[in-house]
């Protein structure tokens, strides 16, 4: 990470919020894959429910079920049972490999930036603090134009002038004796001497702010950026995963609702509705033969044949002389045989 573009407390305040919210979205893809888990073993349950509901039950039921249309129901209904423990392992498996481990991964990397950050705040106080140690020391020193009084920087080297220039008077001066000018020159001295330890003061809290603000900007600083962008790129690579890991456990089943399914399908080929007509006719059959068929009986034994011929000799001789009359017996005889049969 480029520390250059990241220097200022409002760069640290992004990084805050941004790793913040990474965490709180790994959190909220926890609670994601928890709820459908729940989903899936009230899924479960209900699939259950519904299979136990139209399952077989007792031997009676067992023996009426003789037609291959029913044999296929049922093992559709138990399916659903085995559709249901496969949906039963797709949520404990999400529950293990996602919930549980991603939880305790983010219990890991909510430990790790809550130390990251107090390095960093640690750091910051402390630059925070030797900046205004700093101020006061260039405050001291007269180091915003000298316009305060009382600073001991401005104050020491204006005093330590002064005494220089007295000294060179007090040598020009005929009327100094050697002991005013050995006066003068010893507290031009101290004055010089106190200046300059000042001074030396002064650049030693300089150097050392620097010193510490270089470290801050091009160690510390730095150190802990990188420290948050590799844990912030290790969780999203971590999350990334997790969203592979939902698909991938759910793939893991298809085969076994695949092979389900397969069985349904199996069992819906298996009917046979010749076979049924057959076994329903079988299971429903009286056994009685049908009856045979109905024999003619003959009514006319007691009449003798050659009387009838004679009668029937002597009307066709009347009819044959009056035609009206042969046609009127020739209907009445119909009418006899017909009621004989």
């Amino acid at each position: 990470m480029d520390a250059h573009t990241l220097t200022h407390t409002d760069q640290h305040d992004v990084m805050e919020k941004h790793t913040q919210s990474g965490l709180e979205l790994l959190e909220r893809y926890v609670k994601f894959v928890k709820e459908r888990t729940e989903i899936e073993q009230s899924y479960a349950k209900q699939l259950r429910s519904l299979s136990k509901k139209y399952s077989r039950r007792g031997n009676k039921e067992d023996q009426e079920i003789k037609f291959t249309y029913q044999q296929a129901f049922q093992e559709v209904v138990n399916e659903m049972n085995e559709y249901a423990s496969q949906r039963e392992r797709l949520s404990e498996n999400l529950s293990i490999n996602i919930c549980v481990e991603l939880t305790r991964y983010l219990q890991e990397l909510k430990q790790e930036r809550k130390s990251v950050r107090e390095s960093g705040e640690k750091s910051q106080r402390a630059q925070r603090r030797l900046g205004r140690d700093m101020e006061k020391e260039r405050e001291r020193h007269g180091e915003r134009g000298g316009e305060q009084e009382g600073k001991r920087f401005e104050k020491e080297w204006k005093e330590a002038e002064k005494v220089n220039q007295q000294v060179e008077k007090t040598e020009q001066d005929p009327g100094s004796t050697k002991a005013d000018v050995d006066k003068v020159r010893m507290i031009a001295h101290q004055r010089t001497h106190t200046a300059d330890e000042c001074k030396n003061e002064y650049a030693a809290q300089l150097q050392k702010y620097n010193k510490m603000q270089n470290s801050f900007y091009h160690t510390e600083t730095p150190a802990i950026f990188n420290k948050l962008q590799d844990m912030d790129e290790r969780r999203i690579r971590k999350l990334a995963e997790g969203y592979s890991l939902l698909a991938d456990t759910e793939r893991k089943i298809l085969p076994s609702l695949s092979k389900s399914l397969d069985t349904i399908t199996a069992a819906s080929n298996k009917t046979n509705e010749k076979q049924d007509s057959m076994t329903l006719m079988e299971q429903h059959k009286s056994g009685v033969a049908p009856p045979t068929d109905v024999e003619f009986e003959d009514y006319s034994p007691g009449i003798k044949p050659a009387t009838m011929e004679n009668s029937v000799h002597r009307h066709s001789r009347r009819q044959q002389k009056n035609p009206q009359t042969r046609k009127s017996y020739a209907k009445r005889t119909m009418c006899r045989t017909n009621k004989r049969y």
